[in-house]
């Protein structure tokens, strides 16, 4: 029935969040594998019960999100979803699209949804009922970086804040990672100071900007994600304490990243009625695939380091730590 549905020329009009409904739960039975749904505008989730990996892959690779049929977070799932619908769909279409783009493409194919969804009412909901807090004082530079022969530190140092990832701390990261460019540079590990490596986008400066076509322009020219990508070879990341948006949409680009045991990880963005912003549509999903990405954005749920371990977000974890 659905794939029927999916197929005839009617499917944009009956399976749209447009009309209230942002998602569909398809029981996805052994043989019967979904068909592609392209950019229709609604969430598809599969329910699956205990196939192989293989049968799984082939069942529902157009599915946004597997969920296995007992597992309690579909009721998480259809709440989130249900609460921003818009940033909800946008988010899984952008994962589909990105999934065929090169990096670079996929970057600001994101950046242009954030950027919509900035002058969306979702947002202007979560940021009505979310008073700014009055900026603290910087006493120092956001980033610290040091040179030890061919090994570049770069250390997020805003302990006090958790290393909240705004546009001082931006600029100074994308200013170390251009250091890494030097050919002389083989190694760049880094780090966050505190009891945080990144609790993510400072949430007082998100709809700052002018407009959101300016801070689409801002995020395409100061791209620490593009520059992440283009040195990952090169780069080790070192992961504990809380790890949110960006503190995990950038480590993820790196070859190789490390985590403490107590390391917490989540993807909060779409509870505000944005997707991630910095990379994260393009680096998880290069990682853990695209419906398991699909899955920590749209719950919100946290992640521990040995999930993040045994889904391959995580390379290593250091359980002294």
């Amino acid at each position: 029935m659905f794939a029927e549905l999916v197929r005839s020329p009617w499917a944009a009009d009956v399976l749209t969040a447009l009309d209230g409904s942002a998602a569909v739960v398809v029981d996805a039975g052994a043989g019967d594998p979904l068909p592609h749904v392209g950019s229709l505008p609604i969430v598809v989730i599969a329910l699956v019960g205990d196939i192989s990996v293989e049968d799984r892959i082939a069942l529902v690779g157009h599915a946004d999100v597997v969920v296995h049929r007992d597992d309690p977070s579909i009721e998480v799932l259809l709440e989130r979803i249900a609460a921003t619908p818009i940033a909800a769909v946008s988010f899984a279409v952008l994962l589909r699209g990105n999934e065929h783009l090169p990096v670079e493409l996929g970057l600001a194919a994101e950046s242009a949804v954030y950027s919509t969804l900035q002058a969306g009412p979702e947002f202007a909901a979560w940021r009505a009922a979310t008073p700014r807090r009055p900026p603290s004082p910087a006493d120092g530079p956001a980033v610290r970086v040091e040179r030890d022969g061919s090994t570049l530190s770069i250390t997020l140092d805003r302990p006090k804040r958790h290393n909240a990832y705004d546009a001082a701390m931006r600029d100074g990261f994308v200013e170390a990672l251009q250091a890494g460019l030097d050919a002389d540079v083989s190694r760049i590990v880094v780090r966050g100071a505190g009891p945080s490596f990144s609790s993510g986008g400072d949430l007082d400066e998100f709809g700052t900007r002018p407009d959101p076509a300016t801070a689409h322009l801002v995020r395409l020219t100061r791209s620490a994600g593009r520059l992440m990508h283009r040195l990952a070879a090169k780069v080790e990341v070192e992961l504990h304490g809380w790890c949110i948006g960006a503190g995990i949409e950038l480590p993820a680009f790196a070859t190789t990243v490390r985590a403490a045991a107590s390391t917490s990880i989540m993807l909060p963005e779409v509870r505000f009625g944005l997707v991630p912003g910095a990379g994260g549509t393009v680096s998880l999903p290069w990682r853990i695939g695209r419906q398991r990405t699909a899955w920590m954005g749209l719950t919100g749920a946290t992640l521990d380091a040995a999930t993040a371990l045994d889904w391959g977000l995580v390379d290593i974890v250091d359980e002294r730590a």
